[in-house]
């Protein structure tokens, strides 16, 4: 059985072009081009003169497609009107029929590959890569920021791999979340401190969000804190270690002087706040650490705990291109503030605002004299 892969190709058109959207639309083959051409003219060089082509070139490139396929497409006899063998015509008939069949959705497809890369024609259009801890805002975000001609490219992962792709060259900005001005002998300085430098980073303000304990509707074990989950030997859902909630768990349980294999925990660990709250919801768990947002869009039980903060951080050499002051721009506008304040637990807090490193994770040391990153 043969394989189908599809091609499509960029060229410049202005307003004057005649092409027909239609034909401009439909995926072309250029084999099928070479068969209608000596369909129509009968000769092998009258082909090539309605192509533009060389005659060795179409000779040329018929020859290497009855090998590729197999099958002969012409009828080779000197002196004769060239022709198309059967297996050639029923290849033109199946041209024929696929573009008439999926010409609708030729079109659309065309039509969204031109809407996306007009983008990379479009001087005042921003692309920004976004590695991210996961967050309900952060969607949002890049749909607003899409109507304001600023895409965001976000990848969800752990907050300790959002910032090695940061440091590695792999995005433009990193997104993760800390309690506010974490210790120097937290979890979160441990988890953080040597994947940031002060001088060499720079932190811009996104949001606050509640974290708590995600339930089944109505809490029916009435959990009010982690001392209630041990106590009731809760069935506890984890998240994936080097995500932010798992740093901020190892935080909690430090604070409250509980030992992390008190808790009832699942074996199965959940890459986000999404898949937990699905575990929960599905009854695989009775509790676990996540945000209000979440547990509010399933109607889950939610009892805040900590209200942490989410940063974005870049490296200093990027704060000041068109694409990172665009997004700071759009994070500072009423209307962002609003979209944000309206999903439950957040907040917009120094949104788009470029903060000191040193003050928001004060784990370094300098002299008075030494300037403030």
């Amino acid at each position: 059985m043969h394989s189908v892969s599809l091609h499509y190709t960029l060229s410049h058109r202005d307003d004057s072009d005649t092409t027909s959207n239609n034909e401009a639309a439909l995926l072309r083959h250029p084999l099928m081009d070479l068969l209608q051409a000596v369909d129509q003219q009968g000769s092998i060089s009258a082909a090539a003169r309605q192509l533009s082509l060389s005659y060795r070139h179409v000779w040329g490139e018929l020859k290497r497609w009855e090998d590729v396929l197999g099958h002969e497409l012409i009828i080779w006899e000197k002196g004769q009107s060239a022709k198309l063998t059967e297996f050639g015509g029923k290849l033109m008939w199946a041209e024929r029929q696929t573009q008439a069949r999926l010409a609708p959705q030729l079109e659309a497809l065309r039509a969204d590959l031109e809407r996306t890369f007009a983008v990379a024609f479009d001087p005042d259009a921003h692309v920004l890569t976004l590695y991210a801890s996961h967050d309900d805002a952060l969607p949002r975000l890049r749909e607003h920021a899409a109507n304001e001609g600023l895409h965001l490219d976000i990848r969800f992962c752990g907050s300790v791999d959002a910032i090695r792709a940061l440091n590695e060259g792999r995005c433009t900005l990193a997104g993760f979340h800390t309690q506010s001005h974490p210790g120097d002998a937290s979890h979160t300085a441990a988890a953080y401190k040597n994947l940031l430098q002060p001088g060499l980073h720079k932190i811009i303000g996104f949001a606050t969000r509640s974290q708590g304990l995600i339930t089944a509707a109505g809490n029916p074990l009435q959990l009010q804190n982690l001392t209630d989950v041990v106590r009731t030997q809760a069935r506890f859902v984890q998240r994936s270690p080097g995500t932010g909630t798992r740093v901020l768990l190892d935080d909690l349980l430090r604070q409250d002087h509980i030992q992390p294999n008190a808790l009832n925990s699942s074996a199965e660990e959940e890459p986000s706040h999404t898949a937990l709250a699905e575990a929960i919801a599905s009854g695989r768990g009775d509790v676990g650490l996540g945000i209000e947002s979440t547990a509010a869009a399933r109607s889950l039980g939610f009892v805040p705990l900590v209200r942490e903060q989410f940063h974005l951080v870049c490296l200093k050499s990027a704060l000041d291109t068109p694409a990172t002051q665009a997004l700071r721009t759009l994070l500072q506008a009423p209307t962002w503030h609003e979209v944000l304040n309206a999903l439950p637990g957040y907040a917009a807090q120094d949104s788009g605002q470029v903060q000191s490193l040193n003050q928001q994770l004060p784990w370094w040391t300098f002299r008075r004299t030494k300037k403030a990153s």
